[in-house]
């Protein structure tokens, strides 16, 4: 079933990849821009700096004060975000398309000349604001820092994936401005990036626009290749008991997967929805509504292109059980469906729930730019967006089960199992 959204692609002089998708149906455009840099390219003692830059981008470059870049766009009527990710940063907006050169100038300033806003005073505001967010989000937070401690047990320390993209605060507390200079130069330049925009404006308007407002900015020398992180599955288990004042006790474990864009990732993380996906997945039928012993059950794939992806399954006690019952069950699923398979009603059932999913994303023009972009840049693919649910679709219940034989097994994880002071003498 191809999809037929248009997608047209320019390379400007300088590098920059512009890919355009007119959809004039109604009066909105997006903005999309991501560079190729995330947190698996950041080199030891520097991490956290690509996540950094999300927060330092929006505090004023050559043309922009500080703050501006929010206000001028919202008071356009605009919606905006960026957000940082092991394999890239993004940053973008949706607006009514009369606000398009608007957005492409606030882009390209900042692209071309944030380091002038960069200094001791602006460094030392966001450093602080990030620490602010690791307290929320990670520290202070219940289970917060469950994947800090997953990626640890999951991958050895030097790999490019064993640190999460808020890096280390110490890391950041020795950072200079040069250092911070340093870093933008080396990966936020055009030819590093690709500028995706969808919506009401024609083909031809679009690539003049990007033409207009980023066609100037020089090239920046070629970044170093992101460290190859292959590696295969795990093959012990590792785990962390953590007591802490969380509302339930809780376990979730990390498999290692193939890399992204691979049919072996989507059969994986196929057989991961067959487990924990919606009210019909394995875990849920069990653990949830037949013997009542958690919660609720979650997991899935994560997608990732720098040698290997990972997945997870989580499971949430019930007041009352026992978390080792939970884990015990969970267990016996993962090797149930390796051991045993799929059948093709269940494979069938994940399929359409990918498709829905798919579909949905793609049904507005900040969603559609969005994957336009991931596509572009780490696939060098925009068209696969047109493609994509076919490969999904592709996929056997003879390939689900070999890649569940291979990468999701019982004596190849690692885990975090979380328990209430109240519950600690339960050990597993």
């Amino acid at each position: 079933m191809p999809l037929t959204y248009p997608i047209a692609e320019q390379t400007l002089d300088n590098g920059l990849r512009v890919v355009v998708s007119s959809d004039r149906a109604v009066p909105i455009v997006a903005v999309n821009l991501w560079y190729d840099v995330g947190s698996r390219h950041e080199p030891e003692g520097l991490t956290g700096f690509a996540h950094l830059f999300e927060h330092l981008m929006f505090q004023g470059s050559r043309n922009v004060a500080s703050g501006q870049h929010f206000s001028l766009l919202e008071n356009a009527g605009a919606s905006l975000n960026a957000s940082t990710f092991f394999d890239r940063t993004n940053y973008f907006e949706s607006l009514p398309s009369g606000g398009l050169d608007l957005a492409l100038w606030l882009e390209a300033d900042r692209m071309g000349y944030l380091l002038d806003a960069v200094n001791q005073e602006n460094l030392d505001n966001q450093r602080d604001v990030v620490k602010e967010e690791k307290r929320q989000s990670y520290d202070n937070r219940p289970y917060g820092d469950s994947y800090e401690r997953l990626v640890r047990l999951a991958f050895p320390a030097d790999h490019p994936y064993a640190h999460m993209t808020i890096g280390s605060m110490a890391d950041l507390d020795a950072a200079s401005v040069e250092d911070v200079h340093a870093f933008f130069r080396k990966y936020y330049g055009p030819n590093n990036a690709v500028l995706t925009i969808v919506g009401d404006v024609s083909v031809e308007d679009a690539f003049d626009a990007a033409k207009r407002y980023f066609g100037h900015l020089p090239a920046i020398p070629q970044p170093p290749a992101a460290p190859d992180g292959t590696i295969g599955p795990l093959t012990e288990v590792h785990r962390d008991d953590v007591v802490s004042d969380v509302p339930s006790d809780l376990v979730t474990m990390m498999f290692r997967l193939p890399m992204d864009g691979t049919p072996e990732l989507d059969a994986a993380g196929l057989a991961l929805d067959v487990l924990a996906a919606g009210q019909s997945g394995r875990l849920n039928r069990r653990l949830v509504r037949d013997e009542q012993i958690a919660q609720s059950v979650s997991g899935g794939a994560l997608p990732l292109i720098g040698g290997v992806s990972f997945g997870t399954l989580t499971g949430i006690a019930s007041d009352g059980v026992d978390l080792q019952k939970v884990e015990d069950a969970l267990l016996e699923e993962v090797e149930k469906l390796a051991e045993e398979g799929v059948t093709e009603d269940e494979l069938a059932t994940v399929q359409a729930q990918a498709e829905r999913d798919w579909l949905e994303q793609l049904s507005t023009c900040a969603g559609r730019a969005d994957e336009i972009s991931h596509h572009a840049l780490l696939f060098g693919d925009p068209n696969r967006i047109n493609t994509r649910i076919d490969q999904v679709r592709a996929v056997t219940v003879e390939q689900v089960q070999a890649a569940a034989a291979q990468w999701i097994r019982a004596a190849g994880r690692v885990e975090v199992a979380y328990r209430r002071s109240e519950n600690a003498g339960e050990q597993a």
